[in-house]
């Protein structure tokens, strides 16, 4: 009785988690970064899959189509971080022209 309690109190957390789940979208530019961007545009493609699931199955999927929502907009983000940090290193680097020979 209590694990059927816990289970099912988990289960409308994660619901409820998943209605704040933001949607991904891709947001790195594909000149600059194409394998970032079609990633993201992967996971954007991703994340609308699982909420078509969601409806075909009453969000009858014990919380993991929603911990897998929440896991995809995790990895939008850390995809769009990554990019930053590239364009801060290529900002960063002299022009090729004023490298120092090899």
């Amino acid at each position: 009785m209590i694990v059927t309690t816990f289970a099912s109190a988990a289960v409308l957390c994660a619901m409820a988690l998943a209605q704040g789940v933001p949607q991904p979208y891709v947001n790195i530019d594909r000149y600059r970064h194409g394998n970032l961007a079609a990633a993201q545009d992967n996971i954007v493609q991703a994340f609308n899959y699982v909420s078509y699931a969601q409806r075909a199955n009453d969000n009858q999927l014990g919380g993991h189509a929603a911990r897998a929502k929440q896991l995809l907009s995790e990895a939008n983000e850390e995809l769009r971080l990554a990019a930053d940090v590239a364009n801060e290193h290529q900002d960063q680097q002299p022009p090729q022209d004023q490298q120092p020979p090899q």
